[in-house]
């Protein structure tokens, strides 16, 4: 089980002073926070930046959020959203290119307090901001979004990798881990100290998900033959659903079925692979699907096959809805979020065999266990991570003006405050 708490940092006792007696600037206006994401294609990254945002508006912050591409429509409706350039840029390096010639000047426009980055996908840019405009950059939340080790990645890439990690630490602000276990892998490979780094609970989901997908599972009659198992994500390499594809084959019998719920670009490849093994029949693919609760109401089990992850959405949605998980040890925080064994099943990563040994030794749940998944999911809530995202990005925005107020010395140390 998780426990969960925000960590925003040393703030100073000037820093403290400069917040209590209130600058000019906090006097005239709430907190600006500026998000900037490519677009809101689906993937989890772009969701929950845009449940942030909505919850930041309704606490009374200014925050405005800038994508590269405003074709896509955001999941829920947001205010203050605005495309960088008049004309949509669709593709990696020209959204790249197009938010970095166009966020200066939006920040020398609306001087944002702070700007978030909402995973790791938009560190580069990050980074890049932070050289080009130097001094006059606003301290920099970035929420790292997936796994830093990178198992996947061939060693002399992933040597080149770390390096880059190094880089962020030396450019961004602060750091913020989707659970605890995160803390020490991103003080061990971006080099940053504990104080620059927090850990809040990944806002999966809010507290009226948390009902509805208890409510929907609980209303359904599973009285079908066989076994019927859900999968999640994006049909791209780091899923691994040809792993799951593999597993399957090994234990389905005639009634079993299999359900992978998402759209990329190996849908052709997993549908040949399906077709080889023999499976085709009892393999379900519908594209991308949201909401995911009449999903998980129906299935026996969930199961995520993925090489890396950082805390997966899924995982908790999945959670919340009482159901049975079959994990691989992906990430980190995965045996936390399944409570090291009690909430759901954990097998090594590439291996078919573990996978396939789990699917088909699938135990009947208590509804202890039911319970037990719920309250865990409970900590992931937008109502919870609100607050303490706040809470962190106040304390930075009021170091950042003590620190240049004209009546504070640059090169004074900043004393810890008191314990």
């Amino acid at each position: 089980m998780f426990d969960v708490a925000s960590t925003p940092g040393d703030i100073g006792q000037r820093a403290q002073q400069h917040l209590a007696r209130g600058s000019n600037r906090t006097q005239r206006a709430p907190l600006r926070v500026l998000t900037f994401l490519n677009s809101f294609a689906p993937g989890g990254v772009e969701r929950i930046a845009a449940r942030l945002h909505a919850a930041w508006t309704i606490a009374g912050v200014d925050a405005q959020m800038v994508v590269a591409d405003a074709s896509i429509a955001p999941p829920i409706a947001l205010q203050a959203l605005s495309q960088v350039h008049p004309k949509p840029r669709g593709r990696g390096v020209t959204r790249f290119a197009a938010l970095l010639r166009g966020i200066p000047a939006i920040i020398a426009r609306q001087r944002p307090d702070v700007l978030f980055c909402a995973g790791n996908t938009y560190t580069a840019l990050a980074v890049a901001l932070k050289l080009t405009l130097g001094p006059a950059c606003p301290p920099i939340v970035v929420k790292i979004s997936n796994d830093l080790v990178r198992p996947d990645m061939p060693l002399p890439l992933r040597y080149f990798y770390r390096r880059w990690l190094r880089i962020q630490g030396r450019h961004l602000d602060h750091f913020v881990g989707m659970a605890p276990a995160m803390r020490g892998e991103i003080a061990r490979l971006v080099g940053v100290p504990q104080s620059r780094i927090s850990v809040i609970a990944d806002p999966a989901l809010a507290d009226a998900d948390l009902r509805r997908l208890a409510a929907a599972r609980d209303a359904v009659v599973r009285a079908r033959p066989g076994r019927h198992y859900v999968a999640v994500g994006r049909l791209a390499p780091q899923k691994n659903f040809a792993l799951l594809l593999e597993a399957f084959a090994r234990i389905a019998k005639p009634d079993d079925t299999l359900r992978i719920l998402g759209e990329g670009p190996e849908r052709r490849a997993l549908e040949a692979q399906a077709a080889r093994l023999g499976i085709a029949g009892s393999v379900y693919m519908p594209g991308h699907v949201d909401p995911l609760d009449a999903w998980l109401a129906e299935a026996d089990a969930f199961v995520l096959s993925s090489d890396y992850e950082g805390v997966p959405a899924v995982v908790i949605e999945a959670l919340a809805a009482g159901l049975p998980i079959i994990a691989t040890d992906c990430c980190c925080s995965m045996a936390d979020l399944l409570g090291h064994g009690t909430l759901g099943q954990l097998v090594p990563t590439g291996d078919a065999a573990a996978l396939a040994q789990a699917m088909m030794t699938l135990a009947p749940d208590s509804g202890a266990t039911i319970a037990a998944r719920r309250t865990a999911a409970a900590t992931f809530t937008i109502e919870s991570a609100t607050d303490k995202y706040l809470g962190l990005m106040r304390t930075l925005a009021a170091t950042r003006a003590a620190e240049t107020a004209p009546d504070t010395p640059r090169n004074d140390p900043i004393p810890s405050p008191a314990a």
